[in-house]
């Protein structure tokens, strides 16, 4: 199967919150669906806002950004403007470079990757397949890094769950809560992603068992709109809140925000980008 690292980076941050280690610097980390590139979607076309995507992501100054929706060329687009991040990933159709990737994009700067892999939301999870009662094929990319200054270790998941499968979502969120017990143990993990349900949703309802929605933990209050869908409607009424950042107690929340960042009175994706800002916990 044919995997991909690409360099490109971002840079650093400060937080508080409780007993952060002594040799760590707090990271930012974006959780982004940056809308395939359709075009159809007329003004809001990926052209038409490539430049916004990525600017709003050295602006923010990820350390990490998990995308869902990118396709090859606009994972490439973002590193011409980004080339300080590098990028783990494949396409969920076949495992190479077809389709939608969710890619982890991480400063190569700071952390050095030290694995990283796919598995698809079904149940063949080692293979492309399309899960249960799911539309399309899904999937979940993870990588482990070390920060190369504290020397500490830390996993990434990121995935976007189907927008029409209710079974399928209900088997994915149970799939990846599994495959994080089975990998990352006892280091910190943080879940990141388009999960197409609210936090009255049962896979909202599964993963919470064992991780904490950011929102909810966060030292400071929640800055930006609640919900992070927006449809490209400038006036829409941001109700819906589908995307999240999860991690589990051995990080700190300093800052949360769903970022409604615009031009023109356009926005850069459908989707509000979801920013926290975590220390490492001793």
């Amino acid at each position: 199967m044919k995997r991909f690292v690409l360099i490109f980076a971002i840079p650093l941050v400060a937080v508080i919150g409780c007993k952060l280690s002594n040799s760590s610097v707090p990271l930012n980390v974006i959780s982004y669906n940056i809308r395939f590139d359709n075009p159809t979607d007329g003004v809001n076309a990926w052209p038409n806002r490539k430049a916004d995507v990525a600017a709003l992501l050295r602006f923010h100054g990820a350390d990490i950004a998990c995308l869902q929706e990118a396709l090859y060329h606009q994972i490439t687009d973002l590193q011409d403007q980004l080339p300080y991040l590098s990028w783990v990933g494949v396409g969920r159709d076949d495992g190479e470079m077809l389709g939608e990737y969710s890619p982890i994009l991480f400063n190569s700067q700071r952390f050095t990757l030290d694995h990283w892999d796919t598995f698809w939301l079904s149940s063949t999870p080692e293979k492309p397949s399309l899960g249960w009662d799911a539309a399309c094929i899904r999937i979940c990319t993870y990588a482990k890094f070390s920060d190369k200054q504290s020397k500490q270790s830390f996993f990434v998941f990121n995935t976007h769950f189907d927008h029409v499968g209710v079974a399928a979502r209900a088997n994915a969120a149970k799939l990846i809560i599994k495959r994080i017990s089975e990998i990352a143990n006892d280091i910190p993990v943080i879940l990141a992603g388009d999960f197409n349900t609210n936090p009255e949703g049962d896979p909202y309802a599964l993963i919470t068992q064992s991780l904490a929605d950011s929102y909810l933990i966060s030292s400071e209050p929640p800055y930006g709109p609640v919900a992070t869908w927006n449809g490209f409607d400038y006036s829409s009424a941001l109700d819906q809140r589908i995307d999240y950042i999860f991690v589990n107690d051995k990080f700190s929340v300093y800052k949360y925000a769903n970022l409604s960042d615009s031009k023109d009175q356009h926005f850069p994706s459908d989707h509000l980008p979801v920013f926290v800002r975590l220390g490492f916990v001793k």
